[in-house]
């Protein structure tokens, strides 16, 4: 979010007072984080991608999927069942099954073996 133009974010345990002050301040120009989000933000710009750092590989391939199709991909690669993979997200199974068979689509791949093995080689599990 930060790299797309974010320029704060808070957690949802904010009081009403400490949002009206987070938005204030970003009109101001500032940038606003929680504590708790903070750390990821400079560890963001830290690491790998960062001046001076190497670059993250991109994946043309892995880019066709949604963050959500990502999680469900690298859940199934890891051998979790479709119970397990909702169970684990907050979602139901169907949604799962969908989300399996876009990342099948989208990746021109046939089932959930060629997806695991699809997935070790990028090693994204």
């Amino acid at each position: 979010m930060i790299r797309a133009g974010a320029r704060g974010y808070v957690t949802k345990t904010i009081t009403g007072a400490e949002l009206a002050d987070a938005i204030r301040r970003i009109a101001d120009g500032d940038a606003v984080f929680s504590q708790r989000l903070a750390g990821f933000v400079l560890d963001a710009f830290t690491g790998p991608g960062a001046p001076g750092r190497p670059a993250p590989v991109v994946d043309p391939e892995l880019d066709l999927l949604s963050a959500r199709e990502q999680e469900v991909l690298r859940l199934i690669a890891r051998g979790y069942t479709y119970k397990e993979v909702a169970k684990e997200l907050f979602i139901s199974v169907k949604t799962v099954e969908t989300h399996v068979s876009a990342v099948l689509r989208k990746l021109q791949l046939s089932n959930r073996h060629e997806l695991s093995r699809w997935a070790s080689d990028r090693r994204l599990i």
